[in-house]
């Protein structure tokens, strides 16, 4: 079986019997470990003595007075933020059940990048056993922005904090297209190149293409089906459609919030304008399989999915839309 996905540290977690990941101390020290907590060489002993000794015991409990103790205003600021994630991960058996808490009651402060890298973990264990280059790059789209480009008939999506990094290597055909002037080398996803995903799925270094009909929004397709299965223990089918013209929106979910806000716009009987329309990525008809476990509020009617860039064409899914606005009355949480 090949490995994808080790940046996110999730052979560091400990899987349950039901499926969810349990928190390690291993785990937790990676977030010790950024750069951001890095004590600089000015240092005030109290942050480095608080660093030190959460590396040695990652649950250690932080009093609100130790932070307070802290003389740099930005590593008070960090440590706030780090310490308030890391019992909110201890609170809960698993990552997922973690996760689904959080999304269910609200993110508050969380930083994105907090959020982004749990989802990144859970989906490493949803797809755990993939071996489809195309479905592993799809669900990058889940926690990775992306940057969106129309290329001779074609919609491609680059990672965005690759595609506007800096580079010393000349510039590739798709960083050319996107407009920007230095960049790593990106590629496209295709058959031919497929096989080199495995060992370089940890740069993100390769666009999709996300043009209706084809391969990338079929895979996204089935990476929503494996989050929504491995999150909420519910069966679903979801299919891309080509158009978005005479669709019954009898419930929609937006996958990001450029998603939703077209949703709200159809859902109100607001005609779309030309520019609106041309910033849907991607529309998705959702189903229930077995309609007994999930109690769908919308009886045998299907579920839309709405996938959109924003008008500068960056593409930031919100997975936890799926979580939480799914018409279903008992949700099922992985242990």
């Amino acid at each position: 079986m090949k490995d994808f996905w080790l940046s996110c540290g999730h052979h560091l977690l400990d899987r349950q019997e039901g499926g969810g990941l349990a928190i390690t101390d291993e785990f937790l020290k990676l977030y010790l470990a950024r750069p951001e907590l890095a004590p600089p060489p000015d240092a005030c002993v109290v942050e480095r003595t608080l660093r030190a000794t959460l590396l040695a015991e990652p649950r250690r409990p932080v009093t609100a007075a130790e932070i307070a103790a802290v003389a740099d205003a930005d590593a008070r600021e960090n440590y706030e933020l780090l310490i308030a994630w890391r019992d909110h991960l201890l609170a809960y058996p698993t990552i997922e059940a973690a996760y689904l808490a959080l999304v269910r009651q609200g993110t508050g402060k969380t930083p994105p990048l907090f959020l982004n890298h749990l989802v990144h973990v859970i989906l490493r264990n949803a797809l755990d056993g993939c071996d489809d280059p195309f479905v592993l790059r799809a669900a990058e789209l889940l926690f990775r922005t992306q940057r969106v480009t129309s290329h001779e008939g074609a919609l491609l999506a680059a990672d965005e904090e690759r595609v506007t990094g800096t580079s010393l290597t000349p510039m590739s055909p798709l960083v050319s297209m996107l407009g920007l002037e230095r960049a790593v080398d990106v590629d496209v996803l295709n058959e031919v190149n497929a096989d080199t995903y495995w060992e370089r799925n940890d740069a993100f270094d390769m666009a999709l293409d996300l043009t209706a009909g084809r391969r990338g929004l079929v895979s996204l397709g089935r990476v929503l089906e494996r989050f929504i299965r491995h999150m909420l223990a519910v069966e679903v089918v979801i299919d891309p459609l080509i158009e978005a013209s005479n669709v019954p929106f009898t419930w929609y979910v937006g996958l990001d919030t450029a998603g939703t806000k077209i949703g709200d716009a159809l859902w109100h009987g607001e005609a779309l304008d030309e520019a609106t329309r041309t910033r849907i990525v991607g529309l998705y008809r959702l189903t229930f399989v077995d309609a007994v476990p999930a109690e769908p509020m919308v009886g045998s009617d299907p579920v839309y999915l709405i996938l959109a860039m924003t008008p500068d064409q960056v593409l930031r899914m919100k997975p936890q839309n799926l979580v939480v606005g799914l018409p279903i009355r008992r949700l099922e949480s992985v242990s």
